[in-house]
């Protein structure tokens, strides 16, 4: 198929992807849906310190105006009971799943590695469509994708990929644009557009618990199998084919050699495996952090040890076994 060809019907399937999206965020009843939950609005009953001082101001009433007071409460009380309607619930769910993600955004892996799509909350209450497209923005604009793709793009140019590209600056350029477009696009649509048409959760919920095996496969799975808004799981058609979509994309700015069927498979399988990277980096990191922790704490004891050896003129304990 020639170029122009090409770049036309990725436009169209583009611009067919967008429509798709806005038509459905429009939607009120899709912005406004969110699964339920068992829990319904309590109402609180009123403030004793209210009814105290309502009677310490008010005389005593016959029983008459007792019974007519206890009447007129029994019916007030469904009423107030009622206050709590299915769209208050809602506008619940949807302020601590904002709470949640506020926390989400804060989270990084040896302070530099943005990990703001993952969650060590099972019970993380879904997140609306706005809500995922704020967590795929927070995610491509921050710092470290930058980062990562000038470490990508210095890597091709040292292997000569892109020939096409040249060398030099404007050839480190020229990758870095095409390495972040990428990126930016297999995001866009994996965990953004796609995720919000099919109710899928595009976070990795971490599992934290349990043997290395089993949480290394939970990790590994993590690629192809997801949580929907519902709360049950089944395979993650968003990821998948996001990547896969975000690498056709990248047919509009590839060279004409990197353009072929085979090369753009290969692009989306290679974004899927660094997933799986890292979500085992994320799985392990608060393991190896602690450990670290708990090391760094027993030299600091032993040194401690040596020098109110040394001070006091007593010889230190041997140091113990390592396990």
């Amino acid at each position: 198929m020639p170029t122009t060809a090409r770049i036309g019907c990725s436009v169209l399937l583009l611009a067919a992807c967008f429509t798709a999206v806005s038509a459905q965020a429009l939607s009120p009843e899709y912005t406004a849906s969110s699964p339920a939950t068992d829990s319904q609005p309590v109402s609180l009953p009123d403030s004793p310190g209210a009814l105290l001082q309502q009677q310490q101001t008010t005389p005593p009433a016959s029983s008459s105006s007792s019974s007519a007071q206890t009447q007129t409460q029994t019916q007030t009380q469904p009423q107030n009971q009622k206050s709590g309607t299915p769209a208050d619930t809602k506008q619940q769910q949807r302020d601590q799943a904002q709470q949640q993600l506020k926390q989400q955004e804060q989270q990084r892996v040896m302070g530099v590695m943005a990990t703001f799509n993952t969650t060590t909350n099972r019970d993380a209450l879904p997140l609306t469509p706005g809500q995922k497209f704020q967590l795929f923005f927070k995610s491509a604009t921050d710092p470290w994708p930058f980062v990562l793709t000038g470490f990508s793009a210095g890597i091709d140019q040292a292997q000569g990929a892109f020939p096409e590209y040249g060398g030099g600056i404007g050839g480190f350029a020229k990758r870095y644009g095409a390495d972040y477009a990428t990126y930016f696009a297999g995001n866009f649509f994996g965990n953004a557009v796609l995720p919000s048409l099919w109710h899928e959760d595009p976070r990795y919920f971490q599992k934290g618990t349990g043997s290395y095996t089993g949480r290394a496969l939970w990790a590994a799975a993590s690629t192809v199998w997801c949580r929907r808004d519902n709360g049950t799981w089944g395979p993650n058609y968003a990821n998948v084919i996001g990547n896969l979509m975000g690498a056709a994309f990248s047919n509009l700015y590839f060279p004409d050699s990197d353009r072929t069927v085979g090369d753009t498979l290969e692009r989306g399988v290679t974004v899927s495996a660094e997933g799986i990277v890292g979500a085992e980096v994320i799985e392990f990191w608060p393991d190896i952090a602690r450990r670290y922790k708990r090391k760094h704490a027993e030299k600091l004891a032993r040194q401690a040890a040596q020098k109110d050896a040394q001070s006091s003129g007593v010889p230190a304990p041997p140091p113990a076994p390592q396990p």
